[in-house]
């Protein structure tokens, strides 16, 4: 069952030996949205072999304050455990608070740095709806004011309504609730974010998790980077068009052409970045965002309900800075899946192609799989090596087994694997 259309249901339509579930009927495997989830997932029984493609509480991960408080209270966690040099590796997010909660502490840590650029994002929302960016306080306070009136126009619009629920026993503090301020989260902007032409750009990476406890996570080769259409200034902070890299945004620019597009993909970034600083800078590069992507899951991994029905397709953006420092903006339990042009259609449907390989409702993997498709296994309760044994010790000749923005023979690897198992389940 599909609740969404182009290349998923595209995908899922052409799989042999699958038929579309009509809407009373039963289903096996449910592509959803996270609104069907908030609303069905609890009310629904699944058998043993049934799977649907998010976590219960998926939001722990991708929900932008969330997020951050679990990233935060791992650093600390790490800290304690294993010392400051550890936990320094969990410093791949910009500094964060949560507005309105964390306002003063906020106030506190922008009179340290008087000038700087700070972003603002509402953390329910995507595509860049509701982003701002601000160098004055003043800013923040006009915000402020704005939400406070905008939230009692809506209670008093909704006045009669609250007094009747009041007489039927709901509690003040769930009055409140619908009409709280909206969430959003404040941060320190990157000001010197890595250019090439001049542009602005940011990284969207594919990881899989079928399980939580254990860990166990797959990373695309593919994926692509996504240009501003304008060239990058810090003299104009109200121009979307140069900040926000969103493709939703940049394909409302005056200039945009839709041949061209605003993307390359993660193979031609990384040539680019290997001709232009070598390839041991790139390996520590993409080194460090592997990082990025195991700290980060995990950081929820206690927190998140690992259900067995449950896998998750994540979608992490990823700046990197003049530096050559890849930083975590935000991670997507529902990364667009539309696509922009044939190639991004093409892209999309491999990747979807090999998340129903791994997820396997066909039961013909054995488990040990370390590459299936453009997916390569990179943690299984522990990290994974190239060579050698899933989950073998990290020492002096450890290669991690990653391959983002390689070369991806996908169709020849699926040809070889299937043909390998196949042979396997005759013998």
């Amino acid at each position: 069952k599909c609740g969404l259309a182009g290349p998923v249901l595209d995908v899922l339509s052409r799989r042999p030996g699958w038929q579309q579930a009509k809407d009373e009927e039963e289903w096996d495997f449910l592509w959803c949205d996270v609104s069907w989830l908030r609303e069905n997932f609890d009310h629904t029984y699944m058998e043993e072999h049934v799977r649907i493609c998010h976590f219960r509480n998926h939001y722990e991960l991708s929900r932008k304050n969330y997020l951050v408080k679990n990233l935060k209270r791992f650093r600390k966690q790490l800290e304690r455990e294993a010392g400051k040099l550890e936990a320094a590796k969990c410093d791949f997010f910009p500094k964060t608070f949560e507005m309105p909660s964390e306002y003063h502490l906020f106030v506190e840590e922008f009179r340290k740095k008087p000038g700087i650029t700070w972003i603002m994002k509402p953390v329910g929302r995507s595509q860049g709806k509701g982003i701002f960016l601000f160098r004055k306080l003043k800013d923040i306070i006009d915000w402020k004011k704005v939400r406070k009136t905008m939230v009692e126009k809506q209670f008093l619009e909704r006045g009669n309504c609250m007094l009747f629920l009041s007489q039927d026993g709901v509690r003040a503090d769930e009055q409140k609730d619908e009409t709280q301020i909206e969430t959003y989260v404040a941060q320190q902007y990157i000001e010197n974010p890595y250019l090439i032409g001049g542009r602005k750009f940011d990284l969207r990476v594919y990881v899989l998790v079928t399980s939580y406890i254990p860990l166990k996570a797959w990373l695309y080769r593919d994926g692509f980077a996504r240009f501003s259409n304008t060239r990058f200034t810090l003299n104009s902070i109200d121009d979307h068009y140069v900040h926000l890299t969103n493709v939703a945004v940049q394909k409302t620019a005056p200039d945009y052409d839709p041949e061209k597009g605003c993307k390359w993909m993660i193979q031609q970034l990384r040539q680019y970045l290997t001709a232009k600083h070598g390839a041991g800078s790139v390996e520590v590069l993409f080194a460090d965002m592997d990082n990025i992507f195991i700290k980060s899951l995990q950081s929820v991994q206690k927190v998140i309900i690992s259900d067995k029905h449950c896998f998750e397709l994540y979608g992490y953006d990823i700046l990197i800075d003049r530096d050559l420092k890849p930083w975590l903006l935000e991670v997507n339990a529902s990364p667009s899946l539309v696509a922009s042009s044939q190639e991004d259609y093409e892209l999309k449907c491999h990747l979807l192609e090999d998340t129903l390989h791994i997820v396997d409702m066909e039961g013909r993997l054995t488990g040990k799989e370390k590459r299936v498709g453009g997916f390569d296994l990179i943690w299984n309760d522990g990290p994974v090596s190239r060579e050698g044994n899933l989950g073998a010790p990290v020492n002096g000749n450890f290669i991690a087994n990653t391959h983002l923005g390689c070369y991806n023979d996908r169709k020849q690897q699926l040809k070889q694997l299937f043909r390998t198992l196949s042979a396997q389940q005759t013998a």
